[in-house]
């Protein structure tokens, strides 16, 4: 198969399947992982797909919100701290940041088949319940309160935490902690 045509059945996957493992995609049209990133450089260039944790999601879905707008708090999305929620319907909610989209997951937990957020420092993406929190911090992201800061691994939360403050916490124990802060509080905002 000649790129162009692999390029081809990968959109059309794509819109027909609207969330895609890499593997799934390796498999189906028998070239390696490394040969599928190449190709899906294009159709994030494009605006096509976004990139998710080990796969690549339609992008329409996301942006099907209106005005790219936090599905729980209704505030602007910004790229950098964005949360993911890939749902069981094929849809995608898009939450301000990690707060939003902590909250967001407690309400419909048994929708959601996969969260992505992006690492703090490094920008890509990574699987929500393999991230490490940090709460109270003295860092202002400019979003909502309390912020919540997402990082892939926990020695760079942990130094993160040593210059700013702030605690730290697993994917289980900050849905917990957020919810717990939030009771009762009328926005997230300040």
């Amino acid at each position: 198969m000649l790129p162009i045509e692999r390029l081809h059945r990968i959109r059309e996957i794509i819109q027909i399947k609207k969330n895609v493992k890499i593997t799934d995609l390796s498999k189906e049209l028998g070239v390696s992982e490394m040969t599928i990133h190449r190709d899906l450089k294009t159709l994030v260039e494009e605006g096509i797909v976004i990139k998710t944790f080990g796969g690549v999601s339609l992008a329409k879905s996301i942006h099907s919100q209106a005005n790219d707008m936090c599905v729980y708090c209704s505030r602007p999305t910004q790229e950098k701290i964005a949360y993911r929620l890939i749902l069981s319907n094929d849809k995608m909610e898009v939450a301000c940041c990690a707060h939003c989209g902590l909250l967001r997951h407690k309400q419909i937990e048994q929708e959601v088949i996969q969260a992505i957020c992006a690492d703090f420092l490094k920008q890509t993406t990574i699987s929500a319940h393999l991230a490490f929190f940090v709460m109270d911090t003295s860092i202002d992201i400019g979003c909502c309160q309390p912020q919540v800061i997402t990082f892939e691994w926990k020695e760079h939360a942990e130094k993160f935490v040593k210059g700013f403050g702030g605690h730290i916490y697993t994917f289980e124990e900050a849905k917990e902690v957020i919810f717990q802060k939030m009771k009762g509080a009328p926005h997230c905002h300040e």
